[in-house]
């Protein structure tokens, strides 16, 4: 490794909170779907820095917004208006055909715990004491890394050794809608929050019907729908809301990374039964929907619901799928191949299975940047602009990459 890398790396490992586990390469630049690191080697992005670089990399009119933003003004706070994120708030409502109005904040983590200040103060302003306030969330869920978030997750592996947890979660098995109904019958839930493709408990989409069983209990018992759109939303699944697919009309929906497209920024949607119940001083941020963000966030919202975009998303995604069945067909590695759009997931099976890493390693040493989600699944989020140059190019390195890990 050369020593400016080695350099560099050597300050992660001294100066950095030991929570990562980088692969031990530097990342220089991209453009498009392609990034190269400080050695000049490319890499075909297939990851999009967790589904964020929505647009790729170095998009010109993302620059421009930035750029143009950045001369103006950088941040004033929230005690006095700017123009982006009000029409940022104006734009996301408009296109969302349910919210109201709109919580800007920095991040998916927060988005999700507006949401869930939100129901909880929804709940008490219906008379409901502290037990009845609820909120079921399912196995294999990822809601976040805040405390209430992390315990929103009901992944126990996130939250292992941060107890005591907070109270009033419910977890029960994704699509599983009898369960649901069961749980119910207690008469404590203010809320069900779930994603319509889980991210990283496997790229596991929710079964045909089952949001919209979610709805009716929902509707049924007077509680709340909340849709974490954070990794599946923004044209990520073809549509610029996952749940449009699923014909359903939630109360409160989550946003965050391709929504800025790599700038930081997160966003609650709130509906029309809940819009009204946070008023002055129930919640805040210093950084939340800054102009720089809500200036390329609006910029990243138009493209991504463009026609052309929305189109690629479902063209690529049948290519993608394509690839994959025939790379399996060749190499039998995969047990299942699923998700939505853009957001797929590649299921290993047998003597592959657990090998997830294994894999994103070969990956890298292919020129392909991969990402997994859990220890058996390879996890495919690239730009929803990609071009069929640079995916069959990814397709083909990801073959040679495959072909190696087969032959141990």
């Amino acid at each position: 490794m050369p020593a400016h890398d080695s350099h560099l790396i050597d300050l992660a490992k001294r100066y950095w909170l030991s929570v990562y586990q980088p692969r031990e390469l530097v990342l220089d630049h991209g453009k498009g779907a392609r990034v190269w690191d400080t050695q000049g080697r490319d890499y075909i992005d297939f990851g999009a820095g967790i589904a964020v670089n929505a647009l790729g990399h170095q998009d010109p009119d993302l620059l421009a917004a930035l750029t143009t933003q950045a001369h103006k003004l950088w941040h004033a706070s929230n005690v006095f208006y700017t123009e982006p994120p009000l029409r940022l708030a104006e734009e996301l409502v408009n296109a969302s055909g349910f919210a109201e109005r709109v919580f800007l904040c920095n991040s998916g983590a927060e988005a999700n715990e507006a949401a869930i200040k939100l129901v909880r103060k929804w709940a008490a302003a219906q008379g409901r004491p502290p037990e009845r306030r609820v909120i079921v969330t399912f196995r294999g869920s990822f809601h976040g890394r805040t405390l209430a978030t992390v315990t929103a997750t009901a992944q126990p592996k996130y939250q292992e050794g941060y107890e005591p947890l907070p109270g009033g979660f419910r977890y029960l098995d994704f699509n599983d809608a009898p369960a649901l109904e069961a749980a119910f019958a207690a008469g404590d839930i203010a809320a069900v929050m779930l994603e319509p493709v889980q991210g990283e408990g496997g790229v596991l989409p929710a079964a045909p019907g089952f949001i919209a069983r979610v709805r009716e209990l929902c509707d049924a018992h007077d509680a709340l729908l909340v849709l974490d759109e954070i990794q599946c939303g923004m044209g990520r699944t073809g549509t610029l809301f996952a749940h449009v697919q699923d014909q359903v009309q939630p109360d409160i929906v989550t946003l965050a990374k391709a929504l800025g497209c790599g700038f930081p920024i997160g966003a609650m949607l709130a509906g029309s039964k809940v819009a009204q119940v946070m008023q002055y001083g129930a919640h805040g941020t210093t950084f939340g929907g800054n102009p720089m963000a809500a200036a390329v966030a609006r910029v990243a919202l138009a493209k991504l619901a463009s026609p052309a975009v929305l189109a690629n998303v479902q063209r690529q995604a049948q290519a993608l799928r394509d690839g994959l069945a025939a790379i399996n067909r060749e190499l039998d590695l995969f047990a299942e191949v699923r998700g939505r759009g853009l957001m797929i997931g590649a299921v290993l099976a047998g003597r592959c299975k657990g090998k997830a890493g294994s894999v994103l390693d070969h990956a890298a040493a292919h020129g392909l940047l991969l990402l997994q989600a859990g220890p058996d699944v390879l996890r495919f989020v690239p730009p929803l602009t990609i071009s069929d140059t640079e995916l069959a190019e990814g397709l083909a390195r990801l073959h040679a990459a495959l072909s190696r890990f087969a032959a141990g």
